[in-house]
């Protein structure tokens, strides 16, 4: 006879006794969504992986330091037969059938009274995928399912009244339009409203929908500039109007983007806030260009800092004496306007000259350019070749055991 296609339910486990037989990979690959379903899990098995000791140590699930025992089922709503010992596995599945315990077989699906589906989550939303016993298969359909969601592709919208909006401040990263996150992504395809900088990732706006409004808040160097109180009035009246609104900017929204101004003026208009965190430029583009911003041996600590003014402005918030005595790797992220100023503070505050020095324009994306230099060469260096902002400034002995060093 042809195999009857399993019934496909939701299990609600949370306070609800589960019994996992077996420490091993299988155990430790399920383990954490029983945790998270709020099981109250008992593993039995006389070894298990280190990862399972620390959730056992941890107290996420206790753990029974001996093989399987018959009435180790009893009164329980799940188990998971994972064991080495196959004995041991039919003698458990044949417990479960008597108790009538749903129950999963690692080394015997056909033999199980239950199947784990293939599962994955996003927003809010569980996919889970069974498609017999070809669990290649099973994963392969839920990966199309779940990229599709997080990427707007496969239109799933979720239910808004429409008369309550709100703003998501989305870290797009560096540039590179592959490097947001997930979530970035998923409510940049849910918006109705984008307010983008000129540093967010560009090409991510040729793939909204037509009736997307785009408002251009790019804050150009010496260039045209929407001020930060126009900004934050485009997302309150928007918002008010019952729009979706994502404000998204480079890197990350609290790393030198205004972000927490944007969500005062939001909070103070009653407007609910969500903040995206972003991949800094700051350590996602040295490491693109092959700088590790810390290294074993090298450098212990990293120090990012804006040079967005001169060292010798009265504006300046940073104590460059101190970041000379420091021996671990600076970052200097809007300053290669005033890279020279800044190169003689540090020398003159105590930092070798010859210090390594890697100036990054336009990194990740396609136009990137990698200048390499020292204290004492790189202003001279950087009006030489014409490098201009955005770029990223890294500073110490971690450029040169970099993989790009000397490029």
């Amino acid at each position: 006879m042809p195999e009857l296609p399993a019934y496909p339910v939701g299990l609600r486990l949370a306070g609800r006794r589960v019994v996992v037989l077996g420490g091993g990979t299988v155990a430790q690959r399920r383990l954490p969504s029983l945790i998270a379903a709020g099981a109250v899990v008992e593993l039995i098995s006389p070894e298990v992986t280190a990862t399972i000791e620390a959730m056992a140590d941890t107290g996420e699930i206790s753990w029974a330091r001996r093989g399987y025992r018959p009435g180790d089922l009893a009164d329980a709503w799940y188990a998971l037969i994972a064991t080495s010992d196959p004995e041991a596995n039919e003698a458990a599945s044949a417990e479960a059938e008597r108790s009538r315990v749903w129950a999963v077989r690692s080394d015997d699906a056909a033999a199980a009274t239950a199947w784990t589906p293939a599962t994955g989550h996003s927003e809010g939303v569980t996919v889970a995928v069974l498609t017999g016993q070809d669990p290649r298969r099973s994963a392969a359909v839920r990966d199309a399912v779940i990229e599709g969601l997080r990427d707007g592709t496969l239109a799933a919208p979720p239910f808004r009244e429409r008369a309550s909006g709100s703003v998501a401040l989305v870290g797009g990263g560096p540039g590179d339009p592959d490097l947001i996150t997930v979530r970035g992504r998923r409510l940049l395809a849910a918006a109705d409203v984008v307010v983008a900088d000129r540093l967010g990732p560009r090409e991510l706006l040729d793939e909204l929908p037509p009736h997307v409004e785009v408002i251009d808040a790019a804050k150009i160097p010496y260039g045209r500039a929407m001020a930060q109180e126009a900004i934050n009035e485009a997302l309150v009246s928007h918002a008010k109007a019952g729009r979706a609104v994502v404000r998204l900017k480079g890197g990350d929204p609290y790393v030198f983007g205004r972000g927490m101004e944007e969500a005062q003026a939001l909070a103070a208009e009653g407007i609910p806030v969500t903040v995206v965190p972003g991949i800094s430029s700051s350590i996602s583009v040295p490491a693109v260009a092959g700088i590790p911003v810390t290294h074993r041996g090298v450098a212990h600590e990293f120090t990012v800092v804006s040079g967005h003014v001169a060292p010798d402005d009265s504006r300046s918030l940073v104590d460059w004496a101190a970041l000379a005595r420091l021996r671990g790797t600076l970052v200097v992220l809007m300053g290669v306007e005033r890279i020279t100023a800044i190169a003689k503070a540090l020398v003159d505050h105590g930092r070798d000259g010859d210090t390594p020095v890697a100036v990054i324009q336009e990194g990740t994306t396609a136009a990137e350019r990698r200048l390499d230099a020292t204290l004492a060469t790189v202003g001279d260096a950087v009006a030489r070749e014409g490098i201009r902002p955005p770029a990223v400034i890294v500073i110490g002995d971690v450029v040169s055991v970099g993989l790009g060093a000397g490029r």
